[in-house]
């Protein structure tokens, strides 16, 4: 076995262009598979800790108002109250458009929505400065607002400045009670649009803004993710009962988004790396090729060693090892490069893709099998070969 083995490098350093050449479809085939399956597997992380950052335990209530059928704000916080053990949030969703000001600075991209005081835990931010929206804003439709830390630096220089200071939303003053900590980690990313560049004020005082009567978005959060089927089943009752007809309203949890996304980006990554596997299919072919080239080149080498009594099946390892070696050496040169390639790419993407434990061990496992399947008929064509024959073989 050892000098079968010291064969096969010795032959696959002589003929160093003709190995490349074999070992090319087995690296380029290795290297596809662990790429297109990193890439996939980081980018379905990213879509999960995304989906996890706006709460995999959230459900998203909205309803189509009718003049003689809707759903008063009290009617969703009774039901609510009646199902405590469901759910651990809630609160009315009202979104504006308005313009943002102070002095001569305005801010066009901010989102300014109206929400309960129970809003800053469903996202799970943090007060930095001041102090959150409050019940008693609601009630008394307070023009109070807690603003992000991008709104705040941009209008009044830091997040502290901005404390108490008045912000105006379509002309109307609020005061600024409250300030959250920053969100977006990147400088880069600390723009128009991110996490930060926000203004919340009290349901009660958007709904006015809005100059609509009905309230007709809601975000619920379940007290336990493993019962956010019961939740949206209770959700759907309620509003069947008022509404009377299934077409009026929608409700969506994001785990059940969550769980469907990975089924598809599991079933694409199946998929991806299948079609990258096709090269090693081809690879083997090659190799295979290339193993009848060797093994009718070296025809008077067999005969001689038949003739000095070396056996069937030294002839049929020696090849057979040759082929694997082959494969061997180039699906680690393919997991070098697929590693530092998915690495690479990852970044540029702006993900994190580290080459998966999973793709390294089946491309080499299949790379190495390559090796030995299409090895196989080369060398036993060479085991099979007559010594006479071979001997006259030119």
């Amino acid at each position: 076995m050892l000098q079968s083995f010291k064969m096969a490098l010795k032959s696959i350093w002589g003929n160093k262009m003709r190995s490349f050449l074999t070992m090319l479809g087995i690296i380029i085939g290795v290297a596809s598979v662990i790429i297109l399956v990193s890439i996939v597997n980081g980018y379905m992380s990213y879509m999960v800790e995304s989906f996890t950052s706006m709460g995999v335990n959230r459900i998203t209530v909205r309803y189509t108002a009718l003049p003689s059928r809707s759903i008063d704000v009290d009617e969703f916080y009774e039901f609510y109250g009646e199902n405590a053990e469901l759910f651990e949030q809630m609160t009315p969703n009202v979104q504006v458009s308005v313009t943002v000001k102070h002095d001569s600075d305005s801010m066009d991209a901010t989102t300014v929505g109206g929400y309960s005081e129970e809003y800053l835990d469903i996202m799970g931010y943090q007060i930095e400065y001041g102090r959150n929206l409050l019940y008693s804003d609601m009630a008394s439709r307070q023009k109070t607002a807690v603003v992000g830390a991008y709104v705040a630096t941009e209008l009044y220089g830091s997040s502290e400045n901005a404390l108490g200071e008045e912000i105006k939303l379509n002309g109307d003053s609020y005061t600024i009670v409250g300030v959250a900590e920053r969100q977006t980690e990147n400088a880069s990313d600390f723009d128009d649009g991110c996490t930060d560049d926000f203004v919340w004020i009290p349901y009660s005082r958007a709904v006015k803004m809005s100059r609509n009567a009905v309230i007709n978005n809601y975000i619920f959060t379940s007290s336990d993710i493993s019962r956010t089927e019961e939740c949206t089943t209770a959700i759907k009752d309620f509003l069947y009962g008022k509404m009377k007809n299934s077409n009026l309203y929608s409700v969506t949890a994001m785990s059940s988004l969550m769980d469907s996304l990975n089924e598809q980006i599991a079933m694409m990554s199946m998929m991806l790396g299948g079609i990258a596997g096709i090269s090693l299919l081809v690879a083997g072919v090659g190799v295979m090729n290339i193993m009848l080239v060797s093994v009718t080149e070296r025809t008077r080498e067999i005969g001689i060693r038949k003739a000095l009594g070396a056996k069937r099946r030294v002839i049929l390892q020696q090849f057979v090892i040759e082929a694997a070696v082959t494969s061997t050496i180039g699906g680690m040169i393919g997991i070098v490069f697929g590693a530092a390639a998915c690495t690479g790419i990852g970044a540029l993407m702006g993900i994190s893709a580290p080459p998966t434990l999973t793709a390294v061990v089946v491309s080499f496992s299949v790379s190495v099998g390559i090796g030995l399947i299409f090895g196989y008929m080369p060398a036993s064509r060479a085991a099979r070969l007559n010594p006479i024959d071979a001997l006259r073989s030119d």
